[in-house]
């Protein structure tokens, strides 16, 4: 096994070094460019857009879920394990410079993250709860690529819903063991794998409405008490706050040799660590943001830009903050979870153990509906088979209960490839139907110059193929607001 982990973590390396890297840098430079720094330049259009009346169906229903619900299903994927123990890693293996990468490539990554998340609101379709789509689907669509769809639904379906949340069991299962810290108690994981196995039956089998309804409430409540503790040790340790932003920029470019990494493998770890946490370009958060009724496709794109900057700039941030503030010798720091719960007590005390135990299994039981959707999503791109969506929702509740017995190493390392790979083929995907992208993107700002709410149909964008949704005003806006006069 260990001859295993080694040549995947090898492979992997190598696979991020010289391809998935490159590729992450040169594509995100170019949507900022050529959006205009969207990411920055309608920062105040995401926060007005996340609250924006969903649109209804004749009978006064939504006609999905909302802007706001669809945001919380792509962060409780977001913010999970990797803003906690992977964000631990990252410093533990890459320095507090790893951070300042994290920082940059979140920024990059939003004009990423606006044009996958701009497309697949285009090309989304209809199903039973509303609307479903994601990259699988503007590969078909609007690139009449089927083949590359089936490719990227199936990478996406071994990577999240089954890699990642076991891993997101398994941190759970780490946390509540490492708080016990008795022998005596090996029973202990299976019982854990159980109760979240039958947790996520509960959630699951009520379909997408459901996931949205709990990861609504599950991911400001996760994400306010974490924020809220950072704080508390932040504050604690005040004085040293300073020196912990020098650090962070001072060792960005350099080697360092408190914990030996080079300065190519810092800036690696640093954008590895933070595409897993924020998944910006990486054609996972697409799929949640395909979901929500929206009047225009940039809405949703905006949305799930500042999806990025929640997760980056906030989450992540708080728990290096955490660390660094509290472990000022990395020489000799555990890697993953364990620097973090360290961090925490070392500050608080034992107390604090139990705080951050549910901290992170909000976080980390959030992971796995949100995971648990996109797989959903794709399955039923491959096929309408509601047998084999059964099989697959059999399948990763057991891949929930197996990641919290087994150790995840190499798991953590096959998963990291898995994810180089759909990267790969979803930022081919976006780069070639990009330009699509900036022609939604100049029709929004000349709809809100004009000082309108903007609403998006089909025949704005002339030569537009592949469109199923946006057919007439009446179905974007729904019957309230033709009322209105739109």
């Amino acid at each position: 096994m260990d001859a295993v982990n080694e040549w995947l973590l090898a492979w992997g390396d190598r696979l991020w070094t010289w391809i998935v890297l490159p590729l992450v840098v040169a594509l995100g430079v170019y949507f900022t460019v050529r959006s205009g720094v969207v990411q920055l330049r309608l920062l105040p259009e995401m926060f007005r857009t996340l609250l924006d009346r969903t649109p209804t169906t004749e009978s006064g229903e939504p006609q999905s879920v909302s802007s706001f619900q669809a945001f919380t299903i792509s962060a409780a994927s977001r913010v999970g394990v990797g803003n906690i123990a992977g964000v631990g890693t990252a410093i533990a293996v890459g320095g507090p410079g790893a951070v300042f990468w994290m920082w940059l490539m979140a920024f990059i990554g939003g004009a990423s993250s606006f044009i996958e998340s701009s497309l697949a609101q285009l090309y989304k379709t209809r199903d039973e709860d509303g609307f479903r789509g994601g990259p699988a689907y503007y590969m078909q669509r609007g690139l009449g690529a089927r083949w590359m769809g089936v490719l990227f639904a199936i990478i996406l379906i071994v990577c999240f819903p089954l890699a990642f949340s076991s891993l997101q069991a398994n941190t759970i299962q780490a946390t509540v063991a490492g708080s016990f810290q008795d022998a005596s108690l090996a029973w202990l994981p299976w019982v854990i794998g159980a109760v979240l196995a039958a947790l996520m039956g509960l959630v699951i089998f009520g379909g997408v409405r459901r996931i949205a309804s709990v990861t609504q409430t599950l991911v400001p409540l996760m994400a306010l008490l974490y924020l809220l503790l950072g704080l508390v040790i932040v504050a604690m340790h005040i004085d040293r706050l300073p020196h912990v932003f020098a650090t962070i920029f001072s060792q960005a470019f350099g080697p360092n040799q408190v914990v030996g990494a080079a300065f190519g493998y810092i800036v690696l770890t640093g954008i590895k660590r933070g595409m897993f946490s924020n998944e910006a370009g990486l054609g996972s958060a697409p799929n949640a943001g395909a979901s929500a009724a929206v009047t225009h496709p940039v809405k949703q794109g905006l949305v799930q830009s500042l999806g990025v900057y929640f997760d980056t700039f906030l989450v992540c941030s708080i728990t290096a903050f955490i660390v660094l503030v509290s472990v000022p010798d990395l020489a000799s720091a555990e890697r993953g979870i364990m620097l973090t719960q360290t961090a925490v007590t070392g500050t608080l005390g034992g107390w604090s153990n139990i705080v951050l135990m549910v901290i992170i299994f909000l976080l980390a039981f959030s992971s796995i509906l949100g995971n648990y959707y996109y797989g959903e999503s794709n399955v039923e791109f491959i096929t309408g088979n509601r047998g084999v969506l059964l099989g697959y929702r059999v399948f990763a509740i057991l891949a929930v209960f197996v990641g919290s017995v087994l150790s995840a190493d190499v798991v953590w390392n096959f998963a990291d490839g898995a994810m180089g790979f759909m990267a790969i083929v979803n930022l081919i995907a976006i780069a070639l139907l990009s330009g699509v992208a900036f022609k939604l993107l100049r029709d929004y700002t000349a709809q809100r110059k004009e000082g309108r709410d903007p609403v998006f149909t089909k025949d704005r964008i002339p030569g537009l193929r592949g469109v199923e949704v946006w057919e007439d005003e009446l179905s974007v806006t729904g019957p309230a607001s033709a009322k209105q006069g739109r």
